[in-house]
């Protein structure tokens, strides 16, 4: 162990090591999303999202319309949106599609944790760099907390619930 690291340690100062960079460069966003992704269409209307979610285990998902994602829109706000009577509204106006949260396959997981917590989301779209609207994939904060290996009794129970791949149109 070099003399500065040492030093630093017996004052209680932890410099991060080889084997911490490493770890931290595999918990990149590619390692832990998923390619395959369902999404509703920007032109569905709440009611039919609901109608189409209803008994999935995902309790966020992708609006898409023609140029492909173009944002995000919660179970919470779907259902919020019901309560305030409107059932017909389509789901592309209540995304914004120059601005919503998402990450690249290259960035870390502590920036996916870190956006869903801003959004108050459990799902980002992994899109490309040249086109953030082309979708790769979608990451989950299941996703993220599987990659550390934390799992609770919950989850068992979450596990046993089947998830359509397929997109929903």
């Amino acid at each position: 162990m070099p003399i500065y690291t040492a030093l630093a340690f017996q004052d209680g100062i932890h410099l991060p090591t080889a084997e911490t960079r490493r770890r931290r460069d595999q918990h990149r966003v590619i390692h832990a999303m998923n390619s395959t992704v369902e999404v509703l269409p920007a032109q569905a209307t709440v009611r039919e999202a609901l109608e189409r979610t209803g008994s999935r285990a995902f309790r966020a998902w992708p609006v898409t319309d023609q140029r492909g994602v173009i944002g995000v829109v919660s179970l919470v706000t779907l259902e919020h949106e019901l309560a305030d009577g409107a059932a017909v509204k389509r789901l592309g106006e209540l995304v914004d599609a120059r601005h919503f949260p998402h990450v690249h396959k290259d960035q870390t997981l502590d920036l996916a944790l870190e956006r869903m917590g801003a959004a108050q989301i459990e799902l980002l779209p992994v899109v490309s760099h040249a086109d953030i609207h082309k979708l790769e994939g979608v990451i989950t904060l299941r996703d993220v907390l599987d990659s550390f290996g934390v799992t609770t009794q919950l989850d068992t129970a979450h596990r046993s619930i089947p998830v359509s791949t397929s997109c929903l149109r």
